[in-house]
């Protein structure tokens, strides 16, 4: 659990002092000192934490990324726990689009953990971003401090997205904190038949922003930040013109299914649907999950979207 490999200046950023992040102020006992590795300036502009799930699925990854660059776009930074999962997409998503991303850590700033979020942690300091934690240097990571860091990235932030979550999760911490704070939850639902979305869709039920769609999200960001975003087009459906592998796809992007489900629904037999499921994996627009399920990669959800419309990205083969 070494530093990060990129040099970035310590520094210890006083409770009351100029450069203390005013958000975080905002919290009942309000840490006393803010450890912190990078640019200072990264605490001080408007942010929102995109968090989520350890074990997302390929939809949970494209929903994160989506709203990172969304984000970016909109001139926000992006708040993370740099857990390996939505926390790192969502990390990685914005310093790919040429982003600020700060990482809030349940360990010491300069202690790497997850051993993942190396590479993470190195290209945010790079990219004029900032690593941040309650704990003094050298901190070992401890369970009592993920939920006091979890109300610091609510603090940094002006709202919180969580684009998949399932129950019981660590990413309910987050969102409470948010919503004692005043901040606004943003949370894109999933299947109900999804143990992954159950989470997320619990959160809606009990108040959190439904964010229903690219569009949605843009004007739940135009509303908070106030920033606008140019109007897209139409989006578009990805694949060949075959309807019945356009019905399939249109059945995973609402929610993983197993063989025999996809076998009926296009009307196949168990070879002929195999076959057909090899032939959509293997033009890389499915994948399949651990438990044996089938689902979209992200790379033709995000090619569903106003997003990979612009970018030309859509994984047709």
């Amino acid at each position: 659990m070494m530093g990060p490999t990129v040099k970035a200046s310590r520094m210890s950023i006083e409770r009351g002092s100029d450069g203390y992040p005013p958000g975080v102020l905002d919290l009942a006992n309000a840490p006393k000192r803010l450890y912190m590795l990078g640019n200072p300036e990264a605490l001080q502009g408007p942010a929102i934490a995109i968090v989520g799930t350890r074990r997302p699925t390929p939809y949970g990854i494209a929903l994160t990324e989506l709203a990172a660059e969304l984000a970016v776009e909109a001139g926000i930074t992006v708040v993370s726990g740099g857990a390996i999962g939505c926390d790192q997409a969502a990390g990685m998503k914005a310093l790919a689009c040429g982003g600020v991303h700060v990482v809030v850590l349940g360990c010491g700033a300069d202690v790497i953990y997850p051993s993942s979020s190396r590479e993470l942690i190195d290209k945010t300091l790079e990219a004029g971003g900032a690593v941040v934690s309650i704990a003094p240097w050298g901190t070992k990571p401890q369970r009592f401090l993920f939920p006091q860091r979890n109300r610091v990235i609510a603090a940094l932030s002006e709202a919180v997205f969580i684009g998949e979550a399932g129950m019981p999760s660590g990413t309910f911490s987050t969102a409470e904190a948010a919503m004692e704070l005043g901040r606004e939850v943003l949370v894109a639902p999933g299947s109900v038949f999804s143990p992954e979305s159950r989470g997320a869709n619990y959160l809606i039920g009990v108040g959190a922003c439904c964010i229903t769609d690219e569009e949605s999200l843009e004007i739940a960001l135009s509303r908070i930040f106030g920033v606008l975003r140019h109007p897209h087009g139409p989006l578009r459906e990805v694949g060949s013109a075959d309807p019945r592998e356009q019905r399939v796809l249109r059945a995973l992007a609402a929610s993983p299914m197993r063989s025999e489900d996809i076998a009926r629904l296009a009307g196949l037999d168990a070879r002929g649907c195999l076959e057909f499921l090899s032939d959509l994996m293997i033009s890389g627009r499915v994948e399949q999950l651990i438990d044996g399920r089938y689902a979209l990669t992200k790379e033709v959800l995000h090619a569903m979207t106003a997003i990979g419309q612009n970018d030309g990205s859509s994984n047709q083969r």
